[in-house]
């Protein structure tokens, strides 16, 4: 529920080149980059595997993708050491005459395969497959580039199965051994990449897969966490960014616990927003309540029915509160997944788990077959490389006050997540990531105000620290994570705009579901503040 616990998860979850003239070449001497790392070469693309369970599975990809391995220095201190694969995957451009070059793909998490959702969302990028060679990767411990890798599929789904909001003294102290042992399993298991799966590290990546690519500059998509990826990217190599997009956008300037407390905050106004369409519609709708809080109120107590007596769920696995509660936050992710939610929860209240245990699986990375992706695994390791905070266990429980006051229905597991870092074997990066980017082109960041994961106001401040002349901020007044995959088509032409023919939107455009843009300045929602932690 924050980078720790809720990540980037949508429908998609449920369901279970060499480039053109300019680029690297073989012949002749490499002249080594300021870091001491010589020229990337280009990449030999071949027919692509089916993703492994590790990656998310799935089939293999339609015969126009092709796949291919960039070595990059496992650590860029010392550059010309060891090497580690990259794992990438592309789909050519249609129009291979008018190709303005690669653009790549960053979907979030961290610890989301780009290889595995690249080619089952590409329809949701057809636009841009015109003119652009459409490219993804999964970065340094995640998926098929050198994976972190922590628990087996029995012990995640005890360890899933875990009180994440414990209320007595033994529950404090089996969820703080549940996580101990978690981390030692992840340092036994993957001590070697553990230091070197930062953000910065990502960044350097995918410099080097920029030059592979045979790209002058880096054209980017970046989602959610991927727009914390891409905003570090700038910082570093700031000349070297071409057209660029973050959507779903991550707050630059909260640590870890004013993220986390934002986020609290950003789930419960989505709940509200659900509960509202709801009663909105009447006796369609099939939660019991009058009133927006009635239905809240509804949920509230069906997590503490859980938290006493759980409910049979999928297979042998009972529904507890902690799934039940992952379960709603994964259906928030996209009002497309509204009915399931709905659906799910009365289901839950006459004593069936299995929806809801479904859309929690999805969120964690469980397939029906009972194997798991590494999202979770990497997604702690990328947080923990990157955030200095620590909190032990008394500072965790003096603010979860504040998180329960944030949200009755999230604010629990959102605070005590954040003793995920606690006893992590490996010191994090910074307290908040630098993002500035002087003198690098326009980059344009969408925030969406009814966001559950990246709250709205992260636009604003990222694009503030990006710099003058180079954050370009739109706003999409809708739901759910993210603004482009809505399907809203002012934000989609405003987007395409720019990335295919670089017309930059007037800074400040307000895109409306259903309705015409507008250039006057946005205003942050009238619904209770919100901020933006990384997913």
């Amino acid at each position: 529920m924050s980078r720790n616990v809720l990540r980037v998860a949508g429908a998609a979850a449920l369901a279970v080149v060499l480039a053109g003239a300019g680029g690297c070449s073989d012949s002749g001497e490499e002249k080594p980059k300021a870091d001491g790392t010589k020229p990337a070469k280009p990449l030999k693309w071949g027919d692509c595997p089916a993703p492994t369970p590790l990656e998310g599975g799935g089939q293999v990809p339609p015969k126009d993708w092709q796949c291919a391995t960039l070595d990059v220095p496992l650590d860029y201190a010392k550059p010309e050491g060891e090497t580690i694969p990259l794992g990438l995957i592309r789909a050519k451009a249609r129009d291979q005459k008018n190709r303005i070059g690669s653009l790549v793909f960053n979907f979030g998490g961290p610890g989301g395969s780009g290889i595995t959702t690249l080619p089952g969302a590409a329809k949701e990028y057809e636009a841009l497959r015109s003119r652009y060679d459409l490219v993804s990767f999964d970065p340094r411990g995640v998926g098929r580039s050198v994976p972190v890798r922590c628990e087996d599929d029995k012990q995640l789904d005890e360890y899933y199965a875990q009180d994440s909001s414990p209320d007595t003294p033994q529950e404090e102290k089996d969820f703080v051994d549940n996580i101990r042992g978690y981390q030692r399993a992840c340092q036994k298991n993957s001590a070697k990449i553990l230091p070197h799966v930062s953000t910065s590290d990502a960044a350097r990546d995918m410099d080097r897969i920029r030059q592979a690519l045979g790209d002058e500059k880096l054209h980017y998509f970046g989602i959610s966490y991927g727009t914390e990826l891409g905003g570090v990217y700038a910082h570093l190599f700031p000349k070297n960014v071409g057209r660029a997009v973050f959507d779903a956008v991550v707050d630059p300037t909260k640590t870890s616990e004013e993220g986390a407390l934002a986020q609290a905050k950003g789930f419960q106004l989505a709940l509200g927003n659900f509960a509202q369409d709801c009663v909105d519609r009447g006796d369609e709708c099939r939660l019991p309540g009058s009133t927006a809080k009635e239905i809240e109120d509804g949920v509230i107590k069906l997590q503490k029915d859980l938290a006493a007596h759980p409910i049979p769920g999928v297979g042998d696995r009972m529904l507890t509160e902690s799934a039940a509660t992952n379960g709603i936050a994964q259906a928030l992710y996209s009002k497309e997944l509204w009915p399931l939610l709905e659906q799910g929860l009365d289901e839950a209240d006459g004593g069936q788990g299995q929806l809801l245990m479904a859309l929690s699986d999805a969120l964690n990375g469980r397939d029906q077959q009972g194997h798991y992706s590494n999202i979770g695994a990497a997604n702690t390791a990328i947080n923990c490389a990157d955030s200095k905070d620590r909190y032990s266990l008394e500072q965790t429980k003096s603010k979860l006050a504040a998180f329960r006051s944030a949200s009755p229905v999230f604010g629990d597991f959102l605070g005590w997540a954040m003793m995920s870092c606690t006893d992590w074997p490996v010191a994090g990066a910074w307290e908040t990531p630098d993002v500035s980017a002087p003198g690098a082109a326009p980059i344009l960041v969408i925030g969406n105000t009814g966001d559950p994961a990246t709250p709205y106001e992260g636009a604003r401040k990222m694009a503030e620290r990006l710099g003058p002349g180079v954050g370009v901020e739109l706003t999409y007044k809708g739901q759910g994570h993210g603004a482009y995959n809505s399907g809203d088509m002012c934000v989609q032409d405003a987007v395409n705009a720019y990335l295919l023919e670089g017309k930059t939107p007037a800074a400040g455009t307000v895109c409306t579901a259903g309705a015409a843009p507008s250039a006057t300045p946005a205003v942050p929602p009238t619904a209770p503040p919100t901020g933006a932690a990384p997913v």
